[in-house]
């Protein structure tokens, strides 16, 4: 299966180790990281940036780096990972090789601040979306944002996400959003 997607401006690789200095730009940034639970120590990102780049699903579920296509400038991550329920984080160990996880996979994108407002994140989540109704057996992608973030959820509706109202994630109550594979 490829694994490397493609639009017009971007493409989105599988993250790799490589990418950590664009990882630690970005979560080290209090406005990119406003709605996310805060900023993440440089070292802690250093440590779990391996388990970051685990692939499951036979590729089709974990995280890609959104590229420009033209200059290889990399804008940060997108991904299709399991939701949480009541963990603070993404639970890695159903990010398992060859099996799709257990429960509902969520839709996730960050940018850094220099990327922000020329449409990458809805560029990027709508190819991931469509990667995952055309590469793997989901039939419906969830997604959460905080409450005050109206850039996601933006995103989220443009691409065709629709409210689910308050949903348990991430250990909050958060509004939910949810496509299924006939829309």
């Amino acid at each position: 299966m490829e694994l490397e997607l493609t639009t017009k401006r971007l493409v989105l690789r599988p993250l790799s180790i490589n990418d950590v200095v664009m990882a630690i730009e970005m979560f080290t940034d209090e406005q990119v990281m406003e709605y996310a639970g805060g900023t993440v120590a440089k070292e802690k990102i250093i440590e779990e940036m391996e388990m970051w780049t685990r692939c499951g699903g036979n590729g089709c579920i974990g995280v890609w780096c959104i590229c420009d296509r033209t200059t290889g400038e990399s804008f940060g991550p997108t991904a299709l990972t399991p939701l949480p329920i009541d963990k603070d984080d993404t639970d890695w160990e159903q990010v398992v090789k060859d099996q799709m996880p257990d429960g509902e996979v969520e839709i996730g994108y960050f940018l850094k601040r220099t990327a922000w407002g020329n449409g990458y994140a809805t560029e990027a989540a709508d190819r991931i979306l469509r990667f995952a109704f055309e590469g793997s057996p989901l039939e419906e992608v969830v997604a959460v944002a905080d409450p005050e973030n109206r850039g996601s959820r933006r995103v989220l509706e443009k691409i065709g996400f629709l409210s689910t109202g308050i949903q348990r994630a991430y250990g909050e109550d958060l509004p939910g959003f949810q496509i299924t594979r006939e829309s």
